[in-house]
């Protein structure tokens, strides 16, 4: 099937996703770098196609994604699924739980029509979090904290 453009899933998607002026600057010196960087040509290109259609997701998994993770120690199984998908769940995870932004952000950036789509499904707990919880109430309770080393 051949990736288009066209009618998103929901109003909430079908919108403007602000871009970073840092993250501007990468994808223009990425751009200056690319074989097809002529306007009117994708950032992302299929070479094959000379830049008139952007590169398959499969495939920049495939070929780009995937090494490059596991070159940087991600643990993937040659059978575990493994794709952009997992940088929407990463991204969610770490801007409401390190980053400490306002879920309703996270809901806007992430293009999501409910908020429950993105707490509950693309945020995890944080197990930091949790074993600090613990010990403030375990301090609050007056339970010596000084067992553990």
């Amino acid at each position: 099937m051949r990736p288009r453009d066209g009618a998103t899933k929901t109003e909430a998607a079908d919108g403007y996703v602000p871009l970073h002026p840092v993250l501007s600057a990468h994808l223009c010196a990425w751009r200056k770098h690319s074989s097809c960087a002529k306007d009117g040509e994708f950032v992302f290109p299929s070479i094959k196609a000379g830049g008139r259609v952007p590169l398959f997701a499969s495939i920049f998994v495939a070929d780009h994604l995937r090494p490059a993770a596991k070159k940087t120690g991600v643990h993937i199984e040659d059978s575990q699924r493994f794709g952009l998908h997992n940088l929407r769940h990463s991204l969610s995870n770490w801007m409401v739980n390190k980053a400490k932004l306002e879920p309703k952000t996270v809901q806007g950036i992430l293009r999501h029509a409910k908020i429950q789509t993105t707490l509950d499904l693309y945020t995890q707990e944080d197990g930091d979090e949790t074993l600090a919880a613990q010990g403030e109430y375990l301090t609050a309770l007056g339970v010596a904290t000084q067992l553990v080393q």
